[in-house]
């Protein structure tokens, strides 16, 4: 061991291992097949590296993630070692360099993703390299009772027994009984050394709120918590985007993150975070495994995450430095039902998981039970949340929560594991408590129980509560074998010999917000602009807006139009982000006008003490064109408007409409090419002095005032692109 924590000063820097990375690691060099259960967070990677580095020959990772493989293939070759990569991303030279480097003993460590391990030729070479072990990591990733299964995983026990009598470690940080049961018999290792540390992330605080006015909630939070770095998690990459463009019209640093962006952009976007250039990543479930950012100081869940394991997973990135880590999660039980829908077409078996799955997020969220102690039993650990509720680490032990006495109930949900015979599951022990009377339980004669109807008079969710609550405190335990099955546990049996008094709390009432609440439906700030702005700040707007346009030589609606400076009045933005998406105003805009405005309003909003905290921009942004690139490059081509169209199957009304966001957001565009086609230039110019001294650049006007020319809504609309184009922008 003397000689290990040496290699340990020498090479990464510390002086001691943490947790159980010493026993692994001798348990490997011993070479011992090892099963490794181990929080995020609490150094995994180490578990292998070490000894891929004390052992002779090249140790063979198994890792699910490209990005994941990268960051550590990175921080190996940082301090010393020859790290290197297999998968789809390389080239055939690349490949082959890689092969005799591995095949002259000068790689350590050798990262595969797993498509990649299944490849015949890759398959022969390694069998002529000098193979050290074979590391499993993300192990939870093979069982199909996990929240992240990968078929391609249950293959890799058959491949690694073609490279020989090799020792496996398997590493997870997220694996309840049954999961860790399940990677254990794929990979034939039952009698392997399984070192579990504890799930307890003692600095983590653990908050579930509901998901009411989640966008005001959300923006509280994030002034709250300024400048700290997190991530916020949705479910569909729609959402990610919409939340990363809400967050950024507030003011806050923020980028999206998921697997339908260019490779460039996801690994741009987390390279500035993992740099401190972004604050806040939103992203889908795509982000996050393996990134080593020691100081994310928060993880929010936006939607309801599939399961207790993806969500444990997720929320352990937060305070990996053992510093302050806030794990919130908005929730709705119309999460669930969305997520239920998900799965409609899954295989039976699969949608049947997926429904236990589910339902363990759901008790999780409405309980009133220490959170900490349902995480912690989740896996199979237990935990006596007297700590818990003297630091008030959870919301449930930091409020004071209404408790009943217990002990009836309690003896009643035993009981009716106990006459069931320990076969079921948690939603016929209700029925049969409550009474009812379906095929199901008639079949099995459970309606001729003693416990049959003895509780009647409460309703489902209460007893759903009860069991629940009877199985944290251990008094019936879930069967590994048969997935959703409670069985008697030694307590309970003592429990039913002398029932004790226990004290029960009352689940969380979330009926409230069950229907979606994501503010998606209320009117933005410029659909309300014309009731609720601030008409002190409008008038010295209007003002500011004409003193510009007298300097500029310019009518006033070209510096911006009325419209958004009533947004202006009733949002008060104060940064040029916050400026430029106002409806109607752009970055160029901003860039050319935009100083005066925002002075103009930071000192209004000073002089007046207004506090911006509760200003919340409830919209993604103002107009934007989805097709900008598309139609501005087409005008540099100067190709037909009317191919344009064409090409994307729009009316000619269709095109202008797009054109008219782009130019009115202060982009310019150069449309002489079409108009010295179809106009007059004198006739042309006419049209360009109106603008300029009109009050109004409103077409129906416009038309009013060449009502005795040839002329089209049409044709005004382009010139007064051409107007906005040289003038304004």
């Amino acid at each position: 061991m003397q000689e290990i924590r040496k290699k340990l000063k020498e090479v990464f820097g510390y002086d001691s291992f943490r947790g159980n990375q010493e026993p692994v690691i001798q348990n490997i060099l011993a070479g011992r097949n090892t099963f490794v259960i181990m929080p995020t967070g609490a150094g995994k990677s180490m578990c292998y590296q070490m000894p891929a580095i004390l052992r002779p020959g090249t140790a063979v990772v198994i890792s699910p993630l490209i990005a994941l493989m990268k960051n550590q293939v990175d921080q190996m070759n940082a301090v010393g070692i020859n790290a290197r990569f297999l998968n789809s991303t390389m080239s055939r030279t690349e490949i082959n360099k890689l092969k005799k480097a591995v095949l002259a003993g000068d790689v350590k460590l050798l990262y595969v993703a797993p498509e990649s391990l299944t490849k015949e030729e890759n398959i022969e070479f390694l069998k002529q390299a000098n193979i050290s072990f074979a590391a499993i990591d993300e192990a939870h990733c093979i069982s199909e009772w996990g929240h992240d299964f990968r078929p391609e995983y249950r293959r890799i026990k058959s491949i690694i027994d073609m490279l020989g009598d090799l020792p496996i470690i398997a590493l997870t940080a997220t694996a309840t009984p049954k999961v860790q049961l399940d990677i254990q018999r794929n990979l034939q290792m039952e009698s392997a050394d399984v070192f579990k540390s504890s799930f307890n992330r003692e600095n983590l605080y653990y908050e579930v709120r509901p998901k009411k006015s989640i966008k005001k909630q959300l923006i509280k939070f994030m002034r709250e918590n300024k400048g700290k770095s997190g991530i916020i998690y949705c479910l569909s990459r729609k959402k990610v985007e919409e939340i990363a463009n809400f967050l950024q019209v507030n003011g806050f640093s923020a980028r999206p993150y998921h697997a339908g962006f260019d490779p460039d952009v996801r690994i741009k976007n987390q390279d500035d975070f993992l740099n401190e250039e972004v604050d806040v990543i939103v992203a889908t479930i795509a982000f996050g495994m393996g990134i080593d950012k020691p100081d994310v100081r928060f993880v929010i869940h936006y939607d309801v995450p599939k399961s207790l394991e993806g969500y444990y997973q997720e929320t352990g990135r937060a305070g990996r430095d053992g510093l302050e880590g806030q794990c919130i999660m908005f929730y709705s039980y119309s999460d669930i039902l969305k997520l239920e829908k998900f799965n409609k077409d899954k295989p039976v078996t699969e949608k049947e998981n997926s429904k236990i799955l589910l339902d363990e997020m759901s008790f999780y969220a409405e309980s009133t039970v220490c959170r900490r102690k349902q995480l912690l039993h989740y896996f199979g650990e237990e935990y006596d949340d007297t700590a818990c509720k003297e630091t008030g680490m959870c919301d449930n032990c930091r409020y004071q929560r209404e408790t009943f006495e217990g002990k009836d109930f309690v003896k009643i949900a035993i009981e009716a594991v106990k006459q069931t015979d320990e076969r079921f599951g948690l939603g016929h022990l209700v029925s049969v408590i409550r009474g009812s009377h379906n095929q199901y339980i008639k079949s099995y004669k459970h309606d001729k129980l003693p416990i049959f109807g003895a509780g009647a008079k409460e309703d489902e969710s209460f007893w759903k509560s009860i069991v629940r609550q009877t199985m944290l405190y251990e008094f019936i335990t879930k069967d590994i074998e048969n997935i959703g099955v409670l069985k008697m546990s030694e307590k309970g049996y003592k429990f039913l010999k002398n029932p004790t008094s226990i004290k029960l709390s009352k689940d969380h009432d979330f009926s409230d917000v069950d229907a979606d609440d994501d503010e998606s439906n209320e009117p933005s700030a410029a659909q309300s602009a014309g009731q609720s702005f601030d008409p002190v700040l409008f008038d010295l707007l209007k003002a500011e807006q004409r003193k510009m346009a007298k300097q500029h030589n310019l009518p006033p609606y070209a510096i911006v139009q009325e419209p958004s400076l009533q947004e202006m009045a009733t949002t008060y933005p104060t940064t040029k982000e916050a400026l430029a998406n106002v409806n109607g105003i752009g970055m160029g805009k901003v860039q050319k006008f935009g100083d005066s405005f925002l002075k103009l309003i930071n000192k209004y909003v000073e002089d007046n003490d207004i506090d911006i905290e509760d200003v919340v921009v409830i919209k993604s942004s103002g107009a934007k064109s989805k097709n900008k690139i598309y139609i501005i490059q087409q005008i540099d081509r100067k190709i037909d408007l009317e191919e344009v169209a064409e090409v994307k199957g729009w009316s000619m009304e269709e095109l202008l409409d797009e054109m008219e966001i782009i130019c009115f957001s202060g982009t310019k565009l150069n449309l002489d090419y079409y108009l010295e086609q179809i106009m007059d230039d004198d006739f042309l110019s006419d049209i360009m002095d109106y603008f300029m001294n009109a009050e109004s650049d409103d077409i129906q006007l416009a038309l009013d005032e060449f009502a005795d020319e040839d002329i089209t809504s049409e044709d005004l609309r382009l010139i007064r692109i051409k107007f906005h184009s040289e003038h304004a922008n």
